[in-house]
């Protein structure tokens, strides 16, 4: 069975930077592409960043370009979100997923494309 654990939320004022783990347990991440997504409340969850197999490839939701930073360590089992210059429009659960089955095609942003998925973890930034 597979699991992945978010944990490194919590609260942060304004300005300020948290850094994200997922691990994984009952699957090897390094055969996984893997994303972040995040759902504020009352919105629906969004794409936040993913990387591919051997972390060589990154992509990035507008919003967060150039903020945030997706990476994995696949002898940790462990993929992190780094996220810095933190704004009030970055409270939300964030949630990582994995993909599990071959797909020809990967369209990172996508819900549909993982097929595993955290729990998630509470970020919320004070302004």
């Amino acid at each position: 069975q597979v699991q992945l654990v978010e944990s490194g939320g919590g609260l942060v004022q304004a300005g300020g930077s948290l850094r994200l783990s997922c691990a994984a347990s009952g699957r090897i991440l390094s055969n996984s592409r893997l994303a972040w997504f995040r759902q504020a409340p009352g919105k629906e969850r969004a794409f936040v960043a993913a990387i591919n197999r051997s972390g060589g490839l990154t992509h990035y939701a507008d919003s967060v370009k150039g903020r945030f930073t997706i990476s994995r360590d696949n002898a940790k089992n462990t993929v992190y979100l780094q996220m810095n210059s933190l704004n009030s429009e970055d409270t939300a659960v964030y949630y990582c997923a994995a993909d599990g089955r071959f797909r020809f095609e990967w369209t990172p942003d996508t819900r549909t494309s993982y097929d595993y998925w955290g729990q998630g973890t509470q970020v919320t930034v004070s302004s």
